[in-house]
């Protein structure tokens, strides 16, 4: 086998962004010396996200390491590898949305390598339907956070369950309850993905026509890979819990929501000590341990970080404000094994689905849902409201008559 080869022309192994997808082609085994088309990497690097990147390396690291497992060739593949490929990753538990994406990427990185592309082979396609049929394409929908909970009515139902009201009202007045509550509030308003909440920066906070309101600037997000722009609205409850947190963590400008780290000292008791002259007969001693020292009390110390959260961090922060309600007692109709269940399904994408029920709920049309969480197609909206559209049908309206 041999490597793939990389004209000096490259440049640095990382870029600003991160991974430096040319090299990362070159460490892939070969069937035969390939040249890699620099000006063609860097292209499409240059027009694509850090996020897409990274997934594609990630992708193509993937099936290299099994096809060296397997004895297969990386470089160029053939269909039946391909396809078998896809069948491992099946068995391993793979779903076909990953699947068609790890797809994806293998004919990427052939079509940039100038390469016969192995996945538009019908033996490839026809397997991956075969995986569709066999398992089923629905996709595990992330657990909804509504702000009153699983309620009918938006506006006169009391909240109840797992809620956003009472997560809100749960965290707690030092520098990380300020963060979360913030976090979570802006999070439920905008409906804005873990990677799009932790890009908001200061200066995108702009006024409203409401003066206690405000709106957000959405310069680029998923949908909208060209930065053309949104803009997002957030409630007064938003920017009343935006401002409490900005001056207690001494932010005016740069990232918004940033990491808060906690030092805990505890107490100390008094030490009365003895006078250093009555110490007799020992050649050596602690002087910590004979001079007076007066009590330290308990402390908590907060070190706020000038860069933005990782969107990784997203959905453990829900999880840590879900638990600490929890033990507060703000969630009072749930028991333990109701919170464990629960929590398997909060994700960062918990709010945008939340927010998708409660629009939907509202009464708002399918129109003013894809415009408020800007979606390009209605398929997602539809897929988060199905339960809902199911319970609020036809057999759902005649089933409340009969009662």
């Amino acid at each position: 086998m041999a490597e793939v080869i990389l004209p000096a022309v490259i440049g640095p192994r990382a870029t600003a962004e991160g991974k430096d997808l040319a090299w990362e082609i070159t460490k892939l085994q070969a069937g035969a010396t390939i040249t890699v088309n620099s000006e063609l990497v860097a292209a499409y690097q240059a027009a694509s996200s850090p996020h897409s990147i990274r997934a594609l390396s990630s992708d193509i690291e993937a099936f290299d390491l099994w096809c060296r497992r397997a004895g297969r060739t990386t470089l160029p593949a053939t269909a039946e590898t391909v396809g078998d490929y896809l069948d491992a990753r099946a068995e391993n538990g793979s779903k076909p949305a990953s699947l068609a994406r790890y797809k994806a990427s293998i004919g990427k990185v052939h079509q940039l390598l100038e390469l016969k592309d192995p996945t538009q082979a019908q033996l490839v396609k026809l397997r991956l339907a075969a995986i569709r049929r066999r398992v089923g394409t629905a996709q595990k929908q992330a657990r909804p956070l509504r702000f009153k909970g699983p309620v009918k009515d938006v506006e006169r139902d009391q909240a109840r369950g797992l809620n956003i009201r009472a997560l809100l009202e749960s965290c707690a007045d030092d520098l990380p309850g300020l963060r979360d509550r913030a976090l979570l509030s802006t999070a439920y308003d905008t409906g804005l993905r873990a990677s799009e909440l932790v890009a908001i920066g200061i200066e995108h906070i702009i006024e409203a026509i409401d003066p206690e309101a405000r709106l957000l600037e959405i310069p680029r997000s998923k949908g909208d890979p060209d930065g053309e722009g949104a803009t997002a609205y957030l409630s007064p409850r938003s920017v009343r819990a935006i401002r409490a947190w900005c001056k207690a963590a001494h932010i005016e400008r740069g990232p918004l929501f940033r990491r808060v780290q906690v030092r805990r000292y505890k107490a100390r008791p008094a030490v009365k000590g003895r006078r250093i002259e009555t110490i007799s007969g020992r050649e050596t001693w602690d002087l910590r341990k004979t001079l007076p020292k007066p009590a330290v009390p308990a402390r908590v110390e907060y070190d706020v970080g000038e860069g933005a959260l990782h969107p990784a961090s997203i959905g453990p922060i829900y999880r840590v404000i879900i638990r600490r309600a929890y033990d507060r007692g703000a969630l009072p109709d749930l028991t333990a094994d109701d919170l464990a269940r629960l929590l398997k399904g909060v994700s960062a994408h918990s709010t945008r689905v939340g927010l998708n029920q409660d629009l939907f709920a509202a009464g708002e049309d399918l129109a003013g849902i894809m415009d408020a969480l800007r979606w390009k197609s209605p398929r997602m909206p539809l897929a988060y409201n199905r339960n809902l559209a199911a319970e609020s049908g036809a057999v759902g309206r005649l089933a409340a008559k009969l009662k």
